[in-house]
C-alpha cells in the first residue's frame, strides 16, 4: 500500500509540476470510415473536450471522397463542441481554382484554420505541381486563415538534407503560416536540434511538437517504415515479446509520451500536438497525468 501511495503521489507532483507551465494541447483526427468508426471518433471527442485544447484537427484525403469527408467532420466538430477545428487541406494535383472553392466554403461555415500541406504523390505525372508554400499563399488570399504547416525533425521522406528542410520551412513561414507542426518523433534531442536550427534561419513561429502515444507497436513500426522517424533501439527490446498484448502496449506507450512531453516542457516547449488515431483513452490518460 504505500508504494502505490508514493506513486499517486508522484503522480500528482507531475502534474502540479507542468500546470505551472501552462502548457496546452490539440488533437488530430481522421474521417471515419462507417457509422461505427463514426460513433467512436465523437466518443473521442467529447472525452477530449473535456481538457480544452487549443484546437482540434481533421486529416485529408487526395481523393474527392476522403475531401468530403474532411469537410463535413470539421464542420460538425466544430459545431457540436465550439472548439476551433483545423481543416487539413493538400493541394497535390488539385487546381488552384478547385482549393479556392474549398478555402472559401471553410470560411463561409467559420473554418477559419487550416493545416497546409502538400499531400502525398502518389505519382510523379501530377497535372497540377504545387507545394504546401504556394498553398499558403493562396489561402492567404482568399481570408485571414490561420495556418498551420508541416515540419519534419527527421527530415521529409523526399528530402535531400536538412538545409532543404529548413528552406523549404522559411518559405511556408513567409508565405503567411503561423505554426509549424512537427511529424511525429520519439528522439527529443533531434527535435530541439531542428527548433534550434529553425531559430539560427530566422524561422520564428512556434514548432509545436507532434506526439504519437503507442497503441500497437506493429503499427508504430509500419508507420515509421512511410516516414523518416527513427525507432530507438531501446524501444524494439522493451516491446519485445508484447505482440498478443496491447494493454501492457498502450500502457508502455503511455509512459513513454509522459517522459517525451516532460521533457521537452522543460526544455520551453508550451504546447503539444497529439496524433490520437481516434481514440481518447491513452490521450486522455497522458494528458491528465501531465495536468495538460
Amino acid at each position: 500500500m504505500h508504494i502505490f501511495s508514493e506513486y499517486y503521489q508522484d503522480i500528482v507532483k507531475q502534474k502540479r509540476e507542468n500546470i505551472r507551465n501552462f502548457a496546452k494541447c490539440s488533437f488530430e483526427f481522421f474521417p471515419p470510415k462507417n457509422s461505427i468508426l463514426e460513433k467512436n471518433l465523437f466518443s473521442s471527442v467529447e472525452k477530449l473536450s473535456t481538457l480544452k485544447p487549443r484546437f482540434f484537427s481533421v486529416t485529408y484525403g487526395a481523393n474527392s471522397g476522403e475531401r468530403e469527408k474532411t469537410y463535413k467532420y470539421v464542420k460538425k466538430i466544430y459545431r457540436k463542441t465550439g472548439i476551433t477545428t483545423a481543416a487539413h487541406l493538400t493541394c497535390v494535383d488539385s487546381t488552384p481554382d478547385e482549393l479556392k472553392k474549398i478555402a472559401e466554403n471553410y470560411w463561409e461555415n467559420g473554418i477559419k484554420s487550416i493545416v497546409a500541406l502538400r499531400g502525398d504523390t502518389l505519382t510523379q505525372n501530377l497535372k497540377h505541381k504545387m507545394y504546401a508554400s504556394d498553398l499558403v499563399i493562396l489561402l492567404k488570399k482568399i481570408a485571414n486563415f490561420d495556418i498551420s504547416v508541416a515540419a519534419y525533425p527527421e527530415l521529409h521522406p523526399e528530402s535531400k538534407n536538412s538545409e532543404f528542410d529548413i528552406v523549404s520551412l522559411k518559405r511556408k513561414v513567409d508565405a503567411g503560416a503561423s505554426r509549424a507542426i512537427t511529424q511525429f518523433f520519439f528522439n527529443v534531442e533531434k527535435y530541439l536540434y531542428f527548433r534550434d536550427n529553425c531559430l539560427k534561419h530566422n524561422i520564428n513561429i512556434e514548432i509545436i511538437p507532434g506526439i504519437l502515444p503507442i497503441y500497437n507497436f506493429k503499427q508504430l513500426q509500419r508507420f515509421s517504415s512511410m516516414t523518416n522517424v527513427k525507432i530507438p533501439n531501446w524501444m524494439f527490446e522493451i516491446f519485445n515479446g508484447l505482440d498478443d498484448d496491447l494493454i501492457t502496449q498502450k500502457n508502455i506507450g503511455s509512459s513513454i509520451a509522459i517522459d517525451m512531453v516532460k521533457t521537452l516542457s522543460r526544455e520551453g516547449v508550451k504546447n503539444f500536438h497529439f496524433y490520437t488515431l481516434n481514440q481518447s483513452d491513452t490521450v486522455y490518460t497522458v494528458c491528465h497525468v501531465l495536468g495538460l
